[in-house]
């Protein structure tokens, strides 16, 4: 049997483990053919400073015949999408080819071909909005590890893209031969919960009026507190009626939403800063109880608190503020 012809398509400025994390499942796997292309045949620098050796350029390699072909990303997709050569090839070789993939923001080349229009696809959490923003027809869940939709696979962030190759490994291949590749790599076959877990996410504008902004200080200062909307309206001298409009209005959410986020923001920082108990943390941060608080971490971020705070509690001091999050989002 002929090995399945996988391409990889990379540029100046793209993330290592998008590449080097997917080639290793392919690879151990066994039966496929990898190979990578290039704007140009040489050396590629990375976004770290690694140089990989693409043994094609896109003037120099047929598209025809590609099986799967997977764009990575990288801060250098920008002005990838952006090169008249490399978008066309990479249009031409999806057009034959089994299967099309990205990882994390190479979704943007595949979005720059014509490749996404009225697909559902998924990308870095922190370029989600961006995405959406740029490309109204396209439906864009920032959730998910990866997505399917058809014959068009997208992944959220740098190692996921080994989560998405080795669901393209078990849909050639066969559960058990996924199951294998992973206990090899020691990796989940099926990572449980979704982008949300791993950052404190961007979700909300910030408050244009006084009024809001005080009922918003207020929900911030004391995440724990009962919070109702009549006591926020006290905050924010406004009707409730009022205040839920203009809360709902500037913000994008109402304002139970964003007490429960807020909460649950709360929550994650207490359980990866300390060694207080799961009940204390529910009731400290406003959920009551511990079944409360545990039935709205698995609805947000599809873990337990427990969970949660086994993979994500750190030994070198508490998390970074939203604002070190948000910045270390951009450079994905």
């Amino acid at each position: 049997m002929t090995d399945r012809r996988i391409v990889f398509v990379v540029f100046d400025g793209f993330q290592p483990l998008d590449l080097t994390g997917p080639h290793e499942v392919f690879h151990s796997a066994g039966g496929y053919a990898c190979e990578v292309v290039g704007t140009r045949a040489g050396p590629v620098r990375s976004v770290s400073g690694l140089v990989m050796e693409a043994a094609h350029g896109v003037d120099g390699l047929d598209p025809a015949g590609t099986d799967t072909l997977v764009v990575v990303g990288g801060q250098g997709v920008d002005r990838a999408r952006q090169d008249a050569d490399l978008v066309a090839w990479v249009a031409a070789a999806a057009a034959g080819a089994r299967r099309v993939a990205s990882v994390c923001s190479g979704v943007f080349l595949l979005a720059a071909a014509g490749l996404l229009e009225g697909r559902r696809v998924t990308t870095h959490w922190a370029r989600a909005e961006q995405l959406a923003r740029e490309h109204p027809g396209v439906r864009v869940d920032c959730d998910p590890i990866f997505v399917r939709d058809g014959r068009v696979w997208t992944s959220a962030g740098v190692t996921a893209g080994m989560d998405l190759a080795l669901a393209l490994v078990e849909d050639d291949l066969g559960r058990d031969a996924a199951h294998e590749v992973a206990r090899r790599l020691v990796l989940f076959l099926r990572r449980p919960g979704g982008q949300s877990q791993f950052s404190v996410a961007l979700w909300s504008r910030q408050p244009a009026t006084d009024p809001v902004r005080a009922a918003v200080t207020a929900i911030h200062a004391d995440p724990g507190a009962r919070h109702d909307i009549a006591g926020l309206a006290a905050h924010a001298g406004l009707s409730p009626r009022h205040l839920q409009r203009r809360f709902t209005a500037e913000l994008g959410v109402p304002p139970a939403a964003y007490v429960e986020r807020v909460r649950v923001e709360a929550a994650q920082r207490a359980l990866t800063d300390g060694d207080e108990p799961v009940d204390a943390i529910a009731r400290r941060c406003g959920f009551v109880t511990a079944e409360t608080l545990r039935r709205t971490f698995h609805r947000r971020l599809g873990v337990a608190p427990s969970d949660y705070r086994a993979r994500f509690r750190s030994t070198a001091g508490p998390l970074g503020s939203l604002a070190d999050c948000a910045e270390e989002g951009r450079t994905a």
